[in-house]
């Protein structure tokens, strides 16, 4: 009978350390965010490393997960004939070509380069959404932005790239109405709201929000300091769902953005961890806050 009973020790010995082995680095990212993890900020990479590649291109997404960043912000617009791209405008600007997506066929956009930057002609290529999903699989967190336009087809792709536990959406709609578009998809999709802080109705939104969906996280935008709000919602969503600011530009965060940051990092993402509770930050300067985050202990 003791030889039996450790035997079932080391097989469920076994099977923990199989099951741990498993895990993919997606999975533990996504557990954090599900648990209301506050050991640490999660990083989100704008459209990928690109102040190093072209915006949303393979090549700026590999660079942002190999720095190590947990979330990588992409944004999609879909062909003339039906297939999701990336790229932030509606039109072919980014890219050598011209004329609007949509009212180009997949095959022309595949042959174009994109431009960096500078407006300057790269190697690189117009990915698509498929390409995108297979390239992260396991590896990051994807927030498609704009992905709410077509997103039975999004998470049809999800299904066949097996991704579909890696994918935040987030939005402005009212928790009834993401129910009613979304609800289908949220035991796998993480849906989170964006709520204007400067608005009278934004304390109610967050409430009604938690109340419905319990949303693991908020992203909130504010214009100034002279607005309250933040430090109170700091303090009073503690232990009910993660904040996230994004420091792209001033009015985003209140005047803490990355631009802030480099005059003095306590003022800038600094202010926003330490004073404002935010455990999601998304930024332009993905290595730049990662070394921040980790001279802290705030990010492995």
């Amino acid at each position: 009978m003791r030889k039996i009973g450790k035997l079932i020790v080391l097989v469920c010995l076994a099977l923990c350390a199989l099951q741990a082995v498993a895990q993919t680095r997606a999975d533990s990212i996504r557990q954090r965010l599900l648990s209301g993890d506050r050991s640490g900020v999660i990083v989100a990479a704008h459209r990928g490393d690109w102040r190093n590649f072209p915006e949303n291109s393979l090549e700026g997404i590999e660079s942002a997960i190999k720095m190590g960043v947990d979330i990588v912000e992409v944004d999609l617009q879909r062909t003339s004939d039906g297939v999701l791209i990336l790229m932030h405008d509606p039109t072919l600007n980014p890219t050598t070509g011209k004329g609007k997506i949509a009212q180009t066929p997949s095959d022309s956009i595949a042959k174009l380069h994109l431009r960096n930057g500078c407006g300057i002609r790269t190697g690189q290529r117009v990915p698509t959404l498929e390409q995108v999903l297979l390239m992260a699989k396991g590896r990051v967190m994807l927030n498609l932005d704009k992905a709410d336009r077509y997103f039975d087809q999004v998470y049809a792709l999800a299904q066949k790239t097996g991704t579909t536990r890696q994918i935040v959406m987030k939005g402005k709609k009212s928790p009834d109405e993401v129910k009613r578009l979304y609800g289908k998809y949220l035991n796998d999709i993480i849906y989170m709201p964006i709520v204007n802080l400067d608005t009278d109705t934004a304390e109610a939104c967050i409430n009604e929000f938690i109340d419905k969906l319990h949303p693991v996280a908020f992203e909130l935008l504010f214009r100034s300091d002279t607005n309250k709000l933040p430090l109170k919602l700091a303090r009073s969503l503690t232990g009910r769902t993660l904040i996230w600011y994004n420091t792209l530009w001033d009015t985003m965060a209140g005047g803490h953005d990355d631009d802030a940051t480099l005059k003095s990092m306590d003022q800038g993402w600094g202010y926003l961890i330490d004073r404002l509770g935010a455990h999601l930050i998304q930024t332009d300067r993905p290595q730049m806050m990662l070394n921040y985050l980790r001279s802290r202990g705030l990010h492995n």
